[in-house]
């Protein structure tokens, strides 16, 4: 289950957000019933959230809290279900940050969608060998999605 809720004060697309998130769960075999909540809040919010939770200055694009600290399973385990836990997003920074990366402003807020997603499911990028293996999986899901979506709107 994905709830999303969008304190942001910006017209953002949830529905995509959902649909890409489902998608992503789909992709690392994580239990359809796994419950993941996605937040869109704005950049006063984002900044006090940075603040105290990470003990950070000003704003972040994504910051994410697991809860039941799942993990995708190997090929012969089955799909954990629990509470994967919250993905909170700043769309005002995302959108900032956007061309910067090369993405429009929605494509940003997906990328970092997924980036909190591997998160939520152990991954990191503090060391080159995690930070490699965490971009390369969300590079591929976004490059499956984006297929996926091209293929849909072409039937």
């Amino acid at each position: 289950m994905i709830d999303i809720n969008n304190e942001s004060g910006r017209e953002a697309d949830e529905k995509g957000l959902v649909a890409l998130a489902a998608f992503a769960m789909n992709r690392l075999r994580i239990h359809p019933d796994a419950e993941l909540s996605i937040l869109l809040v704005d950049e006063a919010t984002m900044e006090s959230y940075h603040q105290k939770f990470m003990g950070l200055p000003g704003p972040t694009d994504v910051l994410s809290f697991p809860m039941d600290e799942l993990r995708a399973p190997g090929d012969d385990e089955s799909e954990p279900n629990g509470v994967l836990g919250d993905i909170v997003l700043c769309p005002e920074v995302t959108a900032g940050q956007a061309a910067e990366n090369g993405r429009t402003p929605d494509g940003e807020a997906e990328y970092l969608l997924i980036h909190g997603l591997l998160h939520l499911l152990g991954h990191d990028h503090a060391e080159p060998e995690e930070k490699r293996v965490m971009f390369g999986l969300n590079d591929e899901i976004i490059s499956s999605w984006e297929m996926a979506r091209h293929s849909d709107s072409t039937r």
